[in-house]
């Protein structure tokens, strides 16, 4: 069913959009206007219009200040903003931070202090972005990233984690409280779910710390074993106590593995290298668990792709009819496409 307002509304609509310059997605922009003239006949009060308001401008604006970067990959580095500089877990992340970096990666953070402090300051100033929320308490820009044109402050949470999610290509989480168990299951639950694209996500501590051991722990016993999850989502992310190795683990996910998306009913990812006879026999004969029906098979990009990703338009894909619940499992595949 079109998204309309009446003919005489979409043609003022479409004028308008073409007197601000017009864009290669003057439909999308439509859709927008329309959903906000729709709000008139709903009758919302001030309340509800200032949320939708306020979330509108807070992702334009993020959205504005990531896009020169759109091309550097990108790690977010979640944990505790009470963690003081010098202890163990705080410079672990200063450490991190510079490593991955060297890596070819930008940083984002939370922007206050803590492990979001080490973070930017690990990164540099020209290497990292900071995600701020303005609380009553507890949080302001740290000095490492106060003033740069890569902060953006956000008023509700839900837009916050949408751009730290979107944006990112690895997530690093260190010990934290509340909010660092938050961002954390709800990236799992995306993940799992489909909702965000497959990428590491590294539970890190220093070496014989218990954080993360009582915690994995704790979904193993209590959501694994009572059939809650199932047990290929706890590969959805790894338990590490080196600073070299999360680096690694990273730098090895994007190794050969470029990126995936669906196309109607088929998952198409995109690799690096032209994939070999012996990977596609052994997808075929290993992973064929995660196919709703078919095989695994190499493609050139597909016409849908070469309509709005044209840039991709080069890399080899493999292409496959994924069951799309098996995500713990589609992230052993990505690895076994690394290995080749």
């Amino acid at each position: 069913m079109p998204y309309t307002l009446g003919e005489t509304t979409d043609e003022k609509l479409r004028e308008l959009i073409a007197e601000q310059g017009g864009s290669p997605h003057d439909d999308l922009i439509q859709e927008i206007l329309t959903t906000g003239l729709k709000l008139i006949g709903d009758h919302p009060d001030r309340g509800d219009l200032k949320i939708i308001n306020t979330a509108l401008k807070e992702l334009r604006h993020a959205l504005r200040v990531f896009a020169p970067y759109r091309d550097t990959r990108k790690v977010t580095i979640f944990g505790s903003a009470r963690s003081a500089r010098g202890e163990p877990v705080y410079e672990m992340a200063l450490d991190f931070a510079a490593k991955i970096v060297q890596r070819g990666f930008m940083t984002i953070t939370g922007a206050g202090p803590g492990i979001m402090e080490a973070g930017n300051a690990g990164a540099g100033r020209d290497n990292t972005f900071g995600l701020g929320i303005r609380l009553p308490f507890e949080q302001s820009v740290n000095d490492s990233i106060a003033g740069d044109r890569k902060v953006v402050n956000f008023k509700y949470f839900f837009t916050r984690k949408l751009i730290f999610v979107k944006e990112t290509d690895a997530l690093v989480l260190f010990p934290g409280g509340f909010g660092t168990m938050d961002e954390a299951f709800e990236v799992l639950t995306l993940i799992q779910t489909g909702k965000s694209k497959p990428m590491p996500v590294l539970c890190l501590d220093v070496p014989g710390g218990t954080y993360w051991p009582a915690w994995r722990a704790f979904l193993h016993d209590h959501l694994c074993a009572t059939g809650k999850i199932s047990a290929a989502d706890l590969d959805l992310f790894e338990l590490v106590d080196s600073v070299e190795v999360a680096c690694d683990r990273i730098s090895r996910f994007y190794r050969i593995y470029h990126s995936s998306r669906f196309v109607g009913p088929r998952l198409v990812i995109r690799v690096r290298s032209f994939p070999s006879k012996d990977l596609i026999a052994d997808l075929n004969a290993n992973y064929a668990d995660i196919l709703a029906e078919g095989t695994f098979q190499v493609s050139a990009a597909l016409p849908e792709e070469r309509q709005n990703e044209p840039a991709l338009d080069d890399l080899p894909r493999i292409v496959c009819m994924f069951n799309r619940h098996g995500y713990g499992r589609l992230r052993a595949v990505i690895e076994r496409i690394n290995a080749d």
